[in-house]
């Protein structure tokens, strides 16, 4: 086997069992690894029961995302990770699809299918992540007809919701942040990938079902809210030098002020400006200044490039 499937696992019981059948109807059979992030609905025992040919790996108590697909990745020895939320359904070939576009591209670190709603399956809910100027990420396609989205392409990063991994190149640059916790952690690893000379793909023939929100609830809520604007602020400290957030600042301001007004409309307006305080405080702790990307002269190529994705895509944002 090429690819180990990694699917982190908190409180699923009402998409996991749908989840690993899809994933087992795929032939051959892939390798499943299950982090479980000590759960307490009964999903655990669920997996344990239905689902024994899977690896089961119980955490003592909800390590977020980034630090359970850490542990999962290590305990895959394939080329490739897949790693795939609790809440999706795979279609038959998804593994086969994502593993085909990794071997043809020799610099690929990721390809991400394409993701539909599970709840409206003629939409799509994510067909690549891209990140910009603003300080903002945000999913291709989102919302229209599941025929648009239709070639493969680089974006900036996979969604890591359903995505193959280069595992080789993982162990390179370093797994995923486990200072994110939970959002953005995604974009920063893609970020980290191209800084190295890396590309990420998207991969429209892989496809895979997503009821989005399953665990945090509602798609605007204070967890998420305060998570994304900690991150965002974490993430950009993280991966520019400090000369390219001053070139950015003129976007990167009014991008976190309208925000900030969007979130004050949703009742969320404290919660996303003191997430944006943590991550100034993050940035600046020990532990985060460990996991800042050191620049390097060799790597100048690729900063101009990622620099000008970062322009290029507030116009795809807004007119794409």
């Amino acid at each position: 086997m090429d690819t180990t499937i990694v699917i982190p696992n908190y409180n699923g019981i009402k998409y996991v069992e749908s989840c690993l059948k899809s994933v087992y109807a795929q032939a051959p059979a892939p390798e499943v690894i299950v982090v479980d992030n000590a759960s307490t609905d009964g999903s655990r025992e669920l997996i344990e029961k239905k689902f024994p040919q899977a690896k089961l790996i119980c955490l003592a108590s909800n390590k977020g995302f980034s630090e359970a697909v850490n542990t999962g990745i290590r305990a895959a020895d394939t080329e490739y990770v897949i790693l795939l939320n609790n809440d999706t359904r795979v279609e038959k070939e998804f593994t086969k699809r994502l593993e085909e576009l990794m071997k043809k591209k020799d610099r690929a670190f990721s390809a991400a299918a394409k993701m539909l709603s599970m709840k409206e399956p003629d939409r799509i809910d994510d067909a690549g992540d891209m990140y910009c100027a603003l300080g903002w990420a945000y999913a291709l396609g989102k919302g229209k007809n599941k025929n648009r989205c239709s070639r493969q392409k680089k974006i900036f990063a996979a969604c890591a919701g359903a995505a193959i991994y280069r595992k080789s190149v993982l162990d390179a640059i370093g797994y995923f942040d486990e200072n994110h916790f939970a959002y953005l952690e995604d974009i920063d690893i893609g970020y980290r990938a191209k800084l190295a000379g890396y590309s990420n793909y998207f991969c429209p023939e892989a496809v895979v079902y997503h009821a989005g929100s399953g665990v945090s609830g509602s798609r605007y809520n204070a967890f998420k809210a305060g998570l994304s604007s900690r991150n965002s602020v974490y993430l950009i400290y993280k991966n520019m030098p400090v000369l390219q957030i001053l070139l950015n600042s003129i976007f990167l301001l009014p991008g976190f002020l309208i925000k900030t007004l969007f979130f004050v409309k949703k009742g969320l307006g404290r919660t996303y400006v003191k997430g944006l305080w943590e991550g100034v405080r993050l940035s600046a702790s020990e532990k985060g200044r460990r996991k800042k990307v050191p620049f390097q002269i060799k790597n100048t190529g690729n900063y101009i490039k990622i620099q000008w994705e970062l322009w290029r895509n507030i116009i795809i944002r807004f007119f794409a």
